[in-house]
């Protein structure tokens, strides 16, 4: 894959680096751990404008999510509470648990989305329920630019400050990325065995 996004990037530079970023933000396992510093680093070799990096990685970020938002938003906070209450325990909440979550993403979304964009893993899933709150559009994207601008040009700055030694970033981000995806799935676990119907249902 390394081969493949560096030679992606060499060959369409901002095109590049904004089609990665897209399919990146659709889907997860492609790691912006590696396109973004080695941007940064061509960016350091004078073949690309380290800004020009950025804006590009946040456009192709920013496009990504939209599909996402638009899943939560069109599939509906009513129909997802319906398949709660008939699938709860495979979705592991229950009816009041999504009115408790609804609630507390409704009055700290732009925060949850800002942060959240920080996390492997997370930064595509967290679309999914500000769709489904309903957040508005200018805040949700607001927020969502806000923390993409900061990961991308961490991740930049430290490819073009590493230079050739870029992919070190990738080494480092890795096991960050493995620690969220393993509490993911113990949280999914946990949920899964200690289940149980909400009041409501």
């Amino acid at each position: 894959m390394a081969t493949w996004i560096i030679e992606t990037i060499t060959n369409f530079g901002y095109l590049g680096i904004f089609l990665l970023m897209l399919v990146e933000a659709v889907f997860p396992p492609i790691p912006s751990e590696l396109i973004i510093p080695f941007a940064g680093f061509s960016a350091a070799q004078g073949n690309l404008d380290f800004i020009g990096v950025v804006i590009a990685a946040s456009l192709g970020s920013v496009a990504g999510m939209v599909p996402w938002y638009l899943l939560g938003r069109l599939f509906g906070l009513a129909r997802v509470r319906a398949l709660a209450d008939r699938f709860g325990r495979w979705f592991t909440l229950n009816g009041d648990e999504i009115d408790l979550a609804t609630g507390w993403f409704r009055r700290f979304g732009p925060w949850i989305v800002l942060f959240g964009r920080l996390l492997p893993i997370i930064r595509t899933l967290i679309s999914v329920p500000a769709g489904l709150a309903r957040m508005p559009v200018p805040l949700f994207f607001a927020a969502s630019l806000a923390g993409i601008l900061a990961w991308n040009t961490i991740l930049a700055g430290a490819g073009y400050l590493l230079a050739e030694h870029y992919d070190l970033v990738e080494s480092w981000l890795d096991p960050l990325t493995l620690v969220v995806f393993a509490a993911v799935i113990a949280l999914y676990l946990y949920r899964l065995v200690t289940w149980r119907p909400g009041k409501a249902n």
